[in-house]
């Protein structure tokens, strides 16, 4: 199967029984450990990032219908996360850039503050901009 996304994922979906729940057996491929420099987690009703720091996750190959079903889990068409692409350079992913998803701080009763005074979307590309997914840690 070809996987034509790869996606950087933390909390709930770095459980490979949650991500099969999520995409099915046969539309992912866990890809390995991760750190995402730049974002750290916070948590709310479900958790998010915010700016600074870094977390701790997974990387996700999907396909097309596996991003699709993300997308539906993490409620992007409903303004609950946004998707957005970070940079990559971790050493075992071929991909200069990678989907994460970032949640709506007063949606999810999240204390995060993103700067800016645009759309919450917006908002977000700025500070990723200098994010970048990488390799864990020794």
């Amino acid at each position: 199967m070809t996987f034509e996304h790869t996606c950087f994922v933390y909390g709930t979906l770095t459980e490979p029984a949650r991500v099969e729940t999520v995409v099915g057996p046969a539309d992912a491929a866990q890809l390995g450990p991760a750190i995402l420099d730049g974002l750290h987690c916070v948590e709310g009703e479900y958790p998010t990032l915010a700016p600074g720091g870094s977390v701790e996750g997974s990387l996700l190959a999907v396909d097309d219908p596996g991003l699709n079903a993300l997308d539906e889990y993490e409620g992007v068409d409903r303004g609950l996360y946004v998707r957005v692409a970070v940079s990559c350079s971790h050493p075992d992913i071929d991909a200069d850039r990678v989907w994460t998803y970032v949640g709506e701080p007063s949606r999810l009763d999240a204390d995060a503050e993103w700067p800016g005074d645009r759309s919450f979307e917006s908002r977000v590309q700025d500070e990723v901009a200098d994010c970048d997914v990488v390799g864990p840690r020794s």
